[in-house]
């Protein structure tokens, strides 16, 4: 079996009734759902529509259930997918080829929103001072947020969990970290990847539509009670993330990678 594409769910029947149905996944692949003890029927959602289920009697995390998907079985590429993510399935194939090409990197396809423009699916160095300026108005023309135009590779220090693929030797050696409930712990796999030697790419020749629908974007006391929880251990094991950009990028070992990514695209312009 050549892909393992792992979707973790907590009430997503919608979801999952929404972005899964039309999907068409090669035959040497498996879809694993997660179910954190859902209260909706996404378990019985996701076995309709061909995924292998794993339901677990309490909600342990986004992390966590990944990283029960991505042990349960054998496979060559593991593909961490959100239920409101639409693959292309015929585009695992050029995400394989990418990974054959560069084994060790952490690869995550160009997320687009629902009307095929491009998300900001990578990002720059996650300082405090980056994540807080990210949430106000212009945000998308700073240069925290990173996107890849067809074709185009382009490092970055983290992108979004709701589309990240690997190796099963990378898993092995970088799985998700647990301590993070929820939140920010795809800010740690791509930092985790860097220092273990591990490139992070956005890769613009796969682009899946993403629907994002971010809790914490408007106010909802839940989330962000565990927005910040996750944001204090995350800080907390990254203090100099608490220094401004030009002095935090010092400890970063991805920062000539990116740089010379940066002006290799300057030179070919």
């Amino acid at each position: 079996m050549v892909w393992h594409i792992i979707t973790v769910t907590f009430n997503s029947a919608e979801d999952l009734r929404r972005h899964w149905q039309a999907v068409a996944l090669p035959a040497r692949s498996r879809w694993t759902v997660v179910d954190n003890a859902s209260t909706d029927d996404s378990v019985e959602v996701a076995r309709q529509l061909g995924a292998t289920v794993i339901s677990l009697d309490t909600n342990v995390g986004f992390g966590a259930a990944n990283n029960i998907g991505a042990r349960s079985l054998q496979s060559r590429f593991i593909a961490f997918v959100n239920p409101d993510i639409e693959i292309v399935g015929s585009s695992l194939d050029e995400l394989a080829r990418n990974l054959e090409l560069d084994p060790a990197a952490v690869v995550a396809p160009q997320l687009l929103n629902v009307d095929r423009t491009p998300q900001p699916s990578g990002r720059n160095f996650p300082t405090l001072s980056s994540k807080i300026f990210n949430r106000l108005p212009g945000a998308s023309s700073h240069e925290y947020q990173i996107t890849a135009d067809p074709g185009q590779r382009r490092y970055v220090s983290w992108a979004i969990g709701a589309a990240i693929a690997m190796t099963a030797e990378t898993f092995d050696e970088i799985p998700w970290d647990d301590h993070f409930f929820v939140y920010y712990e795809d800010s740690d796999l791509g930092l985790r990847a860097w220092s273990s030697g591990h490139a992070v790419v956005l890769d613009g020749s796969v682009r899946w539509v993403h629907g994002w629908a971010r809790d914490t974007s408007s106010f909802n006391l839940a989330a962000w009670r565990l927005e910040v929880a996750s944001m204090a251990k995350f800080y907390l094991r990254y203090p100099h993330l608490l220094l401004p950009v030009f002095l935090a990028r010092l400890f970063h070992p991805e920062r000539s990678w990116i740089g010379r990514a940066v002006a290799s695209e300057e030179a070919q312009a």
